[in-house]
């Protein structure tokens, strides 16, 4: 997780992330509020013997979405190290060689990939934002966007011997939903998906026949459901081994008591309050936390 030095509103990504909202206050409060919203954050994680690595931001240049860093890089059980391509420019002064050099020195990392060279064609694929990894069944689902391009996703699933499961996925406006962990989570046993959202009938059974086919018990969502961030939440384990998912408070709430009562049967739900980063960021939980799944040297 990376601590944010200068959280504000992206200009930049604002184009095609609906979610941001750009509220009345000064750009000290809030920074103030998100390094106050991530600080409790990490402390309930810590809690409950969830290991997390924090990294500074660096105040300059100014990233307003570093503590955003899915995005930009994943891991994978293999040993991979991949490095995306990234849609913002401001984005891309993100990525960090001593984070990058921190995960080589502590982890076994079999290869690092960079796949950045798609920027100057103007083509990404932005790490765990654009897709949802089943690193077990290997599979990638993935909505096609401008973030998230066809070719790109297909070259990468290939590299590692996934099959990628490919969507669009579709707002109320019909305006193409940006990331794919707006509207699904995957969990070990569960998903939780946005199917409305999906208005290729088609595409839609194909999803949930693969899902239900590699064991998840499909949980599915209304729009109205992740514009609260109840599509983004993100399943880890403790040192115990014991799994939580983490999800807003703004999504929890949103969630019925039904939907609750079958995500407890599959894992404990960990809701945190980080209103003013989802607010102003256009992303929840899942977007701050970067899985490692590599093995310690």
């Amino acid at each position: 997780m990376v601590r944010p030095a200068s959280f504000g509103f992206n200009a930049e990504t604002a184009q095609n992330n609906v979610f941001q909202k750009n509220i009345k206050a000064s750009q000290k409060e809030i920074q103030q509020k998100a390094v106050e919203e991530f600080d409790k954050f990490v402390a309930t994680l810590r809690k409950k013997g969830i290991e997390v690595i924090v990294f500074e931001d660096t105040a300059k240049p100014v990233k307003p979405d570093a503590l955003f860093p899915n995005n930009w890089f994943c891991t994978l059980e293999d040993g991979t190290l991949a490095v995306f391509p990234m849609y913002a420019p401001n984005r891309r002064i993100e990525k960090r060689n001593d984070l990058l050099q921190m995960l080589v020195d502590k982890y076994n990392v079999r290869d690092v990939e960079d796949w950045s060279e798609y920027e100057a064609e103007s083509l990404f694929l932005e790490g765990t934002g654009s897709m949802i990894i089943d690193q077990q069944y290997k599979v990638i689902y993935a909505c096609i966007s401008p973030r998230t391009n066809k070719s790109v996703l297909e070259k990468f699933a290939h590299a590692h011997g996934y099959k990628a499961m490919l969507f669009y996925s579709k707002d109320e406006n019909g305006t193409d939903v940006y990331h794919t962990n707006v509207i699904m989570h995957l969990g070990e046993t569960y998903a939780v998906i946005c199917m409305e959202s999906i208005t290729n009938e088609t595409e839609r059974i194909a999803v949930s026949q693969l899902l239900i086919s590699t064991g998840h018990e499909v949980i599915p969502i209304s729009l109205k459901q992740v514009h609260a961030f109840a599509g983004n939440m993100l399943q880890v384990k403790n040192t115990k081994g014991e799994k939580f998912t983490i999800l807003s408070k703004s999504a929890y709430n949103s969630l019925t008591k039904e939907q609750k009562n079958i995500l407890q049967h599959h894992t404990t739900l960990l809701p945190v309050d980080i209103t003013t980063i989802e607010t102003i960021g256009g992303g929840s939980t899942r977007c701050m936390m970067a899985e490692i799944f590599l093995e310690k040297k």
